[in-house]
């Protein structure tokens, strides 16, 4: 909507149309949605979970919801990883984009969402350890061999496109709803690991430009309205805060004196503020 306004307001001043018949349209409010963060229990259960149902599974479920949480990458960045995107000395990882090779399929993304992120000490290992499972002729991360081989056949007979580089394994969701159901953690959906990821970040002490820029996002609206939560200590501090303001609010009780109808001992009222702030 905000796309197409913008376009009825420049024809409109650069003298291209007579009338704007959205001149006096308005978009509707869209209320903000419920953000999905994973406690730190939750991320726990969910990646025993993952181990518990798909462990020895070419697809390595555990490492990829473990690398969602804790870089913030999309589903489709990490499918898209190559061996070459990981810097094991410097422990950190490349996002971009992928040129159509002879063993590597095209992928696209904004050149805002090019970024370099850290790897944790322990992401790092498993990572090492997971290379040394995978056969040397594959150059993707997480893409299994049996799955590489049929899409690089796909794209010998021209029937693998761009789109389909977007989400390259199947029945991703299946197996995601199959974990989640397994950890009972209530609905969870993988985009809900970045929103974790970028609200954790946020928490332990990164700026909120900060946190945008290592999300991909070329503003920070984007990262405050789609991906932060409050979280709980959040919340604890604003209950804290309350808590004090009703304490020096109620606290100041009216004290009446013997006689009913004296009214209102000021002095008692005053006392007893001053007592409560």
């Amino acid at each position: 909507m905000s796309t197409i306004h913008g376009s009825y307001i420049f024809l409109d001043r650069t003298g291209q149309l007579e009338n704007n018949p959205l001149k006096y349209v308005r978009a509707p409010r869209v209320p903000h949605q419920l953000i999905r963060v994973l406690t730190t229990q939750e991320s726990a259960q969910l990646i025993q979970a993952a181990y518990e149902l798909y462990d020895g599974y070419c697809f390595d479920w555990a490492l990829l919801i473990q690398m969602a949480l804790c870089t913030g990458m999309r589903r489709g960045e990490l499918l898209n990883l190559t061996w070459q995107d990981i810097d094991f000395n410097g422990k950190t990882v490349n996002v971009s984009p992928k040129k159509d090779t002879e063993h590597v399929w095209q992928w696209h993304i904004k050149d805002s969402q090019r970024r370099k992120l850290p790897l944790t000490d322990d992401l790092v290992k498993k990572l090492q350890a997971h290379r040394l499972k995978q056969p040397a002729v594959l150059p993707y991360v997480f893409i299994p061999l049996d799955r590489y081989q049929f899409i690089q056949q796909r794209r010998l007979h021209h029937t693998w496109t761009i789109q389909d580089g977007a989400n390259p394994m199947n029945n991703f969701y299946r197996q995601m709803r199959r974990i989640v159901q397994q950890a009972g953690i209530g609905e969870v959906v993988f985009h809900d690991l970045r929103r974790t990821c970028l609200t954790n970040w946020l928490q332990h002490g990164l700026g909120e430009f900060e946190a945008s820029f290592m999300a991909g996002h070329s503003s920070f609206e984007t990262t405050r309205r789609f991906y932060l939560a409050v979280g709980l200590d959040t919340i604890t501090k604003a209950r804290q805060a309350s808590t004090k303001v009703a304490e020096a609010i109620f606290g100041a009780k009216m004290v009446q004196t013997d006689t009913p109808t004296s009214g209102v001992n000021n002095s008692t009222f005053v006392s007893a503020y001053k007592k409560a702030t």
